[in-house]
């Protein structure tokens, strides 16, 4: 169906909370290479980056950290990783502060997690923290991918095999688009088509629609990017994007962003702690303004739950790790606390090669190239995923044999691949 963009201010939407993970945040897992880069044609029902960059698939996640949402308090905190088995082979994994998901490859989608928002799917609106339940789509519809760079605030988001885009849960911004703030506890088809990437946090989401990227929710300090400071429960456009190539979007708290196919990125919104990475601070912006970085981006990961966290970071096509913002709790990686308006590089431990980043609330994450995951950055509820519950200040190993990471606020959720028996 055609899509025309909405205009006037949403209707009023839920206040934020403070504090550390009181609100989404979103990760980018973007496993882009020379050799597995997602065409920049906007084709409809397009694989996620994350599913092209790894063919390996599992019947078992990993997952630690806690559950936030809906009621006060953390719920279901993991120190450590611990299992789900889901009832299949699994392609993709996804976050939102609230509920995991997996998508297998038979084009189902399952969810575990808080479900008092509907934000499991399943029509119900209970916990299921051990035990996935299926998320429920009308009958035909084949989920084709979710957004590695996680979810908005209790709300679920997953695109189907012909590009049309689903959205449950809480719904408390308007982010699915559809004119409302109204709660949904299974899918509904969002007025959008031809959906190549997407992603969300807090109460704001964006999405490329037939090469468009437009924005919808609650606009904090600029996130929808639509150069105004008004709430939209319908689609808006992002500026200074048209035309362009857009191969992977991500958000945070009050933050978002866009890689483009030629590896430049762009970012928008909340600046209080140099989150733009343009070498100002306090200055936010309601418009995409490009980060400056020596070589072309692969991969990035934006973090950030709340006004006092909030962190970019990308690999380079050289294969450096850069990162900029907040730094409070050392979670840019470079050893060093406060904050960075710039990109700084950091570095793996030595002779290691990291080849994805997450970033949550305040903590960052990677996997290496044998599959290791490595956390740095806060940890009080467990999100570092060592078993303590300390600021980790330099990386420390959570697991191994890790194929894919989603990270978002207080938690975070690896596959991990089934081991092929040798003859």
């Amino acid at each position: 169906m055609p899509l025309t963009p909405g205009t006037s201010p949403a209707a009023a939407t839920k206040p934020l909370s403070a504090g550390i993970g009181l609100c989404a945040a979103a990760i980018a897992v973007v496993l882009t290479s020379a050799g597995c880069s997602p065409s920049p044609s906007h084709s409809a029902g397009r694989p996620s980056s994350a599913a092209m960059a790894s063919q390996e698939t599992t019947s078992k996640v990993r997952h630690w950290g806690s559950f936030f949402g809906g009621a006060k308090g953390n719920f279901d905190i993991e120190k450590s990783p611990v299992a789900v088995t889901l009832p299949g082979t699994v392609a993709e994994v996804g976050t939102s502060n609230s509920t995991e998901y997996a998508l297998l490859t038979s084009g189902s989608l399952y969810a575990w997690g808080l479900g008092t928002q509907g934000q499991l799917g399943d029509g119900l609106r209970v916990n299921s923290f051990t035990s996935p339940v299926r998320v429920r789509f009308p009958a035909g519809v084949k989920i084709a991918s979710i957004p590695a760079d996680v979810m908005p605030y209790d709300t679920g988001l997953a695109v189907d095999t012909r590009g049309n885009v689903w959205g449950w849960g809480d719904n408390g911004g308007g982010e699915l688009c559809l004119g409302n703030t109204t709660e949904y506890s299974t899918p509904v088809r969002l007025p959008l088509t031809s959906v190549t990437a997407l992603a969300g946090a807090s109460n704001h989401a964006l999405y490329d629609a037939r090469g468009t990227v437009y924005a919808c929710g609650q606009n904090v300090d600029g996130d929808l990017g639509d150069g105004t400071r008004y709430n939209s429960t319908t689609p808006r456009m992002v500026a200074r994007l048209g035309g362009l190539s857009v191969t992977t979007l991500v958000a945070s708290f009050a933050n978002s962003g866009a890689l483009l196919s030629d590896g430049r990125y762009f970012d928008w919104g909340f600046n209080g702690s140099g989150q733009l990475g343009d070498g100002s601070v306090h200055h936010s912006s309601g418009v995409p303004v490009q980060v400056r970085l020596p070589r072309p981006v692969t991969q990035v990961a934006q973090g950030g739950s709340i006004w006092d966290n909030g962190q970019t970071l990308v690999m380079l096509s050289n294969g450096s790790l850069w990162s900029w913002g907040n730094d409070r709790a050392a979670q840019l990686g470079d050893g060093l606390t406060g904050m960075e308006p710039r990109p700084v590089r950091f570095h793996a431990p030595r002779g290691v090669v990291y080849r994805s980043l997450a970033s949550g609330s305040a903590t960052s994450y990677a996997i290496s190239t044998t599959g290791t995951v490595y956390a740095w950055g806060v940890g009080h509820v467990g999100q570092v995923g060592d078993g303590r519950t300390r600021t980790a200040v330099t990386s420390v190993v959570v697991g191994t044999g890790a194929a894919s990471i989603s990270a978002t606020a207080n938690n975070v959720v690896i596959s991990v691949p089934r081991r092929t028996r040798k003859p």
